[in-house]
């Protein structure tokens, strides 16, 4: 009797009873998850879980809470849990003059959001559409042009079918530009680039500076020497600048307003080395 007992210990179950226990205890593993899930998605989507509170945060100067809430809020969810924070994203970058935004879920009901707004620096210009603004990373973006409308800004005219970097390229050259034509006490007001690469300013007291082709070091030079002899020329002529040429290989042209150079029978040109 007790060696017919011992062939019945559980450790010699037949395997297809284990097979079947384990199945069991896996299903009521699943049934049990399920379960929670179903319970967890049903108390997720319960009001007090609901978007309640926005916070902003970053330093804003175009836009309010206000302005904010009513341009990405309906575009947003309204649960916590199942809140796409990407999509989040995309919704306050959407929102006028916001360059970039951080979205946070603060539990149980608040997103805080962490904006950076646009920093104007120039007007951007080409003929494939109406004119935006360039920021001070150089980005373009749009924005209503009426808001800055009494800012000084200056004015970059590229090309048409610009390159995808070409507001950069533009910025750093009116940067580097415009502490060279300081000495002239004027301001750029435009620069513009050719589709052939030709460089040209317009400054804010009207005078019109053709600056030629090449790299950002060449045209410099070029200036650079203009902006150093110019005074030499307007002693001998007591007249503002109209316009100047500095394509010359070892010169410029220029045109004094009520004032016409000659030299070496070329039209209005004063060459200086």
């Amino acid at each position: 009797m007790l060696a017919a007992a011992a062939l019945n210990t559980p450790d010699e179950m037949p395997q297809d009873i284990r097979w079947m226990n384990a199945a069991s205890a896996a299903l009521l593993v699943l049934a049990v998850v399920l379960l929670l899930a179903a319970g967890l998605v049903k108390l997720s989507r319960l009001p007090f879980f609901n978007i309640a509170h926005l916070q902003l945060e970053g330093e804003m100067q175009r836009n309010n809470l206000a302005t904010v809430r009513a341009n990405a809020l309906p575009r947003l969810s309204r649960g916590f849990f199942n809140q796409d924070l990407a999509k989040a994203r995309e919704a306050f970058e959407a929102v006028p003059w916001v360059r970039r935004a951080v979205v946070r879920r603060v539990w149980p009901n608040e997103l805080r959001v962490t904006l950076e707004e646009h920093r104007p620096a120039a007007y951007w210009h080409h003929e494939d559409r109406d004119d935006q603004l360039v920021n001070t990373f150089g980005e373009v973006f749009d924005a209503n042009l009426g808001d800055v409308e009494d800012e000084p800004l200056p004015t970059l005219s590229a090309p048409a079918n610009p390159m995808p970097d070409q507001a950069k390229v533009m910025l750093d050259m009116l940067h580097r530009l415009q502490p060279m034509v300081a000495p002239l006490q004027a301001e750029i007001d435009t620069l513009r680039l050719t589709d052939r690469g030709s460089w040209s300013v317009l400054l804010d007291n009207g005078a019109d500076i053709e600056l030629g082709r090449g790299t950002a070091d060449e045209v410099a030079v070029r200036v650079e020497r203009f902006v150093r002899t110019l005074p030499e020329l307007q002693h001998q002529y007591p007249a503002p600048l109209a316009h100047a040429d500095l394509r010359y290989p070892q010169g410029y042209a220029v045109r004094l307003r009520g004032v016409t150079t000659l030299q070496d029978a070329a039209k209005t040109a004063v060459k200086k080395r």
